[in-house]
């Protein structure tokens, strides 16, 4: 992931903070991607949730992505980790490709590692934000 600027809102930032707290003081697979949630936070710019941008990935977003490499569309909700469910298209944002497409606009490419090289979807549309549509605390 290379150094950007992501919008995120107070209370998302409050809750992800939170959860790096409780995550670190465990054994946890997910360290590296804490470190990397915690980057990308570093230098998050902080706004009300009332004043988000439409078109940004924030916590519970529904997003449409596509697949640089083979076009394939998916269909992913980003989470917190007790949320995750895959089989339901929840994905946790300390999963790699939540992590990776946390505050990225509709349009923009984002990528991350896999053991393979490095994989790049595109944010095609957004199909539910809860801060669009009013529900600011999700």
């Amino acid at each position: 992931m290379s150094m950007r600027t992501i919008y995120i809102t107070r209370y998302d930032l409050e809750r992800l903070n939170k959860l790096i707290d409780e995550t670190e003081d465990s054994f946890s697979q997910d360290r590296h991607y804490l470190e990397k949630l915690e980057d990308e936070l570093s230098h998050a710019e902080v706004v009300p949730p009332e004043e988000i941008p439409n078109d940004v990935v924030t916590m519970n977003s529904r997003v449409c992505l596509v697949d640089q490499e083979n076009q394939e569309e998916k269909i992913l909700t980003l989470v917190f980790p007790k949320d995750a469910d895959i089989s339901r298209g929840k994905i946790s944002v300390l999963a790699p490709i939540g992590t990776a497409m946390l505050g990225y606009r509709t349009g923009s490419v984002f990528q991350w590692d896999v053991p393979a090289g490095k994989k790049h979807f595109k944010v095609a549309k957004i199909l539910y934000q809860p801060e669009a549509a009013g529900d600011y605390h999700l």
